[in-house]
């Protein structure tokens, strides 16, 4: 009677294991959807392939599902096209440019570009 029990608590643990591993392994492929990743295909392989690697590859798929987010991309950028930026940036140095011509006395503001004057000669 005894054996029967043990047979069938160690069958419970084996089966148990096994759900669990395959469950674990596909957590990157589940964050991978959920924020619809580019790569979703190729995480749920590799996730597969590192069932045979005993699990080596799975931190780096984990790392690799949680650095895309669908509102900024890769997560290297604040989410800022770049043509917006660069208007801006424009904007921001066409007020400074007139602030200053104000700041100078003079009426409108200064068109020409202003070089820094190089030494002449020997002097240090």
């Amino acid at each position: 009677m005894l054996d029967y029990f043990a047979l069938g608590i160690l069958f419970f643990v084996a089966i148990t294991l096994f759900y669990g591993i395959i469950a674990i392994h596909d957590i990157p492929y589940e964050i991978a959807k959920h924020r619809n990743h580019p790569h979703q295909d190729a995480i749920h392989v590799t996730g597969w392939i590192s069932l045979f690697t005993l699990h080596v590859l799975w931190p780096f798929l984990w790392i690799w599902a949680t650095l895309y987010r669908e509102d900024r991309g890769w997560g290297f950028a604040d989410g800022v096209n770049p043509e917006d930026r660069l208007e801006g940036i424009e904007r921001h140095l066409d007020d400074l440019t007139s602030r200053m011509a104000m700041l100078e006395g003079s009426d409108e503001p200064a068109t020409e570009t202003v070089t820094p004057e190089t030494p002449q000669g020997g002097e240090e």
